[in-house]
């Protein structure tokens, strides 16, 4: 019986690189895997699919009943209605631990990196698999995503290394132009409706009870969304309205500034002043320096929802 390998709803590059990349080392440690995803993937991740001539994995929602590893995350709000159904093999992740729980012993590799990628290099190193050339390369661009080329608060000297180990295997010399390659693909955003924007790479959130969303569209220039800005504004109004939740934000993310403009729609927007000392102002905050998620958005809001 096949093994599933996942990451989370509204899957992102590293969840969708690092699944591919994480059955292809259990299959070959005598774990028959199978990477799949939870939705389809992003515009980001097909470049990257396709520049290295990886498969794109099937879609999957349901997994009751199967065995299944999962990575970069380990949060219920992110993981399929019937994963209670399923037994969890192991979580590979890089972000904190979630509310997951299990009937059985599971392998874990959770490390404060910047990256699942980064955690999965090291496991390749750990049983002394080769990584394969196709296989290193999503990988390195899998890193180079998560920490914005290496930019986000988020990032370590362990990511750093295993994107300089990666890019030797691939061939590749020149870091920073392979990630604005991406990023330039990021924020192609013309023609792409609102909710397919909003929902790119979102996530929910339990804080102390309250249903929180939190959505990042990270781009090049922040002037590439001034066009769609009132529709992204409209829509996660709508958003919220539909999923039920005390808030949802959108983090605008400008990779070259270094810092990100806020959309807010929320029961108390005090919720934000609280978190960044910065007060909204027509549904909106500029967050000087603010471009991880993971490591600044997330536990700020934590402690102000407490």
């Amino acid at each position: 019986m096949a093994v599933f390998v996942f990451g989370h709803k509204n899957p992102d590059s590293d969840t969708v690189c690092s699944a591919i990349a994480l059955a292809d080392l259990k299959s070959k440690l005598g774990v028959e895997c199978t990477p799949v995803a939870q939705g389809e993937i992003n515009p980001e991740t097909a470049f990257i699919l396709d520049k290295f001539g990886v498969d794109v994995p099937e879609v999957k929602t349901a997994f009751a009943g199967e065995k299944v590893f999962l990575v970069d995350t380990s949060d219920l709000a992110q993981l399929p209605d019937d994963i209670a159904q399923a037994e969890v093999l192991g979580v590979v992740d890089h972000h904190k631990l979630g509310d997951l729980t299990t009937s059985n012993p599971l392998e874990c590799w959770i490390w404060p990196v910047g990256c699942s990628a980064t955690v999965i290099k090291s496991m390749y190193d750990f049983f002394g698999i080769e990584i394969p050339k196709s296989i290193a390369g999503i990988m390195l661009c899998a890193i180079l995503s998560d920490t914005v080329i290496f930019k986000s608060a988020t990032c370590t000297d362990k990511d750093k290394e295993a994107a300089d180990a990666l890019a030797k295997i691939v061939g590749e010399a020149d870091l920073q132009t392979l990630g604005m390659e991406m990023f330039k693909v990021k924020s192609a955003v013309e023609g792409t409706p609102a909710r397919e924007l909003v929902l790119r790479d979102y996530k929910d959130f339990d804080m102390s009870g309250n249903k929180v969303g939190i959505g990042q569209l990270e781009v090049v220039d922040l002037s590439i969304l001034d066009a769609c800005k009132a529709d992204l504004a409209a829509d996660i109004a709508k958003l919220k309205a539909e999923k039920g939740n005390h808030s949802v934000f959108l983090l605008l993310t400008d990779i070259m500034k270094e810092g990100s403009e806020m959309l807010i729609v929320s029961d108390d927007e005090s919720v934000v002043e609280k978190a960044f000392g910065a007060k909204p102002e027509a549904g909106k905050v500029w967050l000087d320096g603010i471009m991880s998620r993971k490591k600044q958005v997330v536990p700020n809001f934590e402690k102000a929802f407490a």
